[in-house]
Parts: structure tokens; C-alpha cells; sequence
């Protein structure tokens, strides 16, 4: 009897690299590069610029989990502009290019971040997009959005208790632009790099977080107004004090 292969073990074989060249669907016609920053209209709302300083590196892993428990005390307007900076924030400069706080391929940055906030002070319950340029937030959506957080995400309730929580969206062309179908494994990496950056800078600010990757992934589209094929949701990452 005939065993069909696993689909991800097709996409795999499908778009690895051999000595003998790329796979075929690296090939062209490839779609055109994207913009490479998204802008919503209305008010900018400036957030307080990163500071350097807190745990060291070692320390921070040696003291990383994943938090489930948070309290109700609101997560400071300062240390959300510091998660966002460890995950998308501008970090330098080279060849006039602007760098960020996670590696990218090609240093494409195919990544979005939005915040869904609960509890964060100066800032109204609803969701925002950050931009690095500006190391700002625009709100797309306003409201309190924890009943319907926690039950997109599969109705964990953390997701819902959570001071914010992180929505990481990836502009997949920007990537695939260039490395074609291959460009999905960059994004999937790059994902991880960003939550790993978030996880660190909480534990560094004394905060919980924990990665969320079951989650309904056409009702967090429309939730962030995405069409869930040039640009859909891939992660969620939800962080707050814990006592």
C-alpha cells in the first residue's frame, strides 16, 4: 500500500538547496518587492525612546520561561516601547539601510508588528501598529478586545490576561521577492527571532511573556484587517507583570 508523504515533508523536499542548484520554484516569475514599511493614517503616538541598560545577556537566559500568570497591574507605556524596540526596533545603519534588533534574510524584514493592548498605561484598549521609523503606534482598532483575543487564540485564557499582547504579522512577498517559495522558511525563522528578542526583554524588565502559536488564523486576520494571503499573522506573544 501507497503512503502519501506528509505535506511539510513535500515543502521541504520541494524548496531545499542541493549542490546541483535552488529548486525550481526559486526560479522567476517572482511577485514585485513590496513596500518595505506599512503605514496606517491618523495620530502617531510617540513612545518613550529604549534604553540601554538591565540584566545582562547571561542572565536574562539563565532566567527566561514562559509566564501564563499575570496580574492586573498595567504594563508601563515605557516598557512597551522597550518590548517593541527588542523586536523591531532601529539599531544602526549600513549601506543607508536601516538595521533591526532581530536578524532578517537578506535583510528583507517581512514583519509587522501589532499590539493588542489590554492594560498599558496612557494608551486606550484596542489595537495599534508599531513603526519603527518613527518608534510609534497608530491605532487600527479600538476597544477592549480580550474576550475575542482569548478566544481566537483557542481560548487560552492568558491571551485575555495579558497586560498586551503581540501580534507578529509577515508581509510575505517582501521576502519571496527575492527567495521565492524557500522565502516561507526565512519567515517561520524570523519569527522565532523576534519572540526570542520579546521573551528576553521582558524577563530583563522583570515581566512575563510566553509565545502563542494555536490560534485561528482567518479571525486574527480579519481582527488586524489583513487579507491573510500578501500579509497574514503568523505568531502571537502575550507579556504583562506577574507577581
Amino acid at each position: 500500500m501507497s503512503r502519501t508523504k506528509p505535506l511539510g515533508r513535500i515543502y521541504h523536499e520541494a524548496t531545499k538547496i542541493t549542490p546541483a542548484g535552488v529548486p525550481a520554484d526559486q526560479g522567476w516569475p517572482r511577485p514585485p518587492y513590496p513596500p518595505p514599511f506599512k503605514t496606517y493614517p491618523g495620530p502617531q503616538i510617540p513612545l518613550p525612546p529604549p534604553q540601554y541598560r538591565g540584566l545582562t545577556l547571561e542572565q536574562a537566559l539563565r532566567a527566561r520561561r514562559s509566564w501564563r500568570d499575570f496580574t492586573a497591574q498595567p504594563l508601563p507605556l515605557a516598557a512597551l516601547g522597550q518590548l517593541l524596540f527588542a523586536a523591531q526596533g532601529f539599531t544602526g545603519q549600513r549601506r543607508g539601510r536601516p538595521l533591526r534588533a532581530a536578524p532578517s534574510a537578506g535583510a528583507l524584514f517581512p514583519y509587522e508588528v501589532y499590539v493588542l493592548a489590554h492594560r498599558v498605561e496612557g494608551l486606550a484598549p484596542g489595537a495599534y501598529h508599531y513603526d519603527p521609523r518613527a518608534h510609534s503606534l497608530t491605532q487600527v482598532r479600538a476597544g477592549d478586545l480580550r474576550a475575542l483575543v482569548a478566544h481566537i487564540g483557542l481560548d487560552q485564557e492568558h491571551l485575555a490576561t495579558a497586560a498586551a499582547v503581540f501580534a507578529l504579522s509577515a508581509v510575505v512577498d517582501r521576502v519571496r521577492a527575492k527567495y521565492g517559495e524557500r522565502g516561507w522558511r526565512y519567515i517561520y525563522m524570523e519569527a522565532g527571532h523576534i519572540s526570542q528578542n520579546i521573551y528576553l526583554q521582558a524577563t530583563s524588565l522583570g515581566l512575563g511573556s510566553v509565545a502563542v502559536g494555536a490560534f485561528y488564523d482567518d479571525a486574527l486576520n480579519a481582527l488586524l484587517g489583513l487579507d491573510g494571503e500578501h500579509e497574514t499573522a503568523m505568531y502571537l506573544h502575550a507579556v504583562g507583570p506577574v507577581g
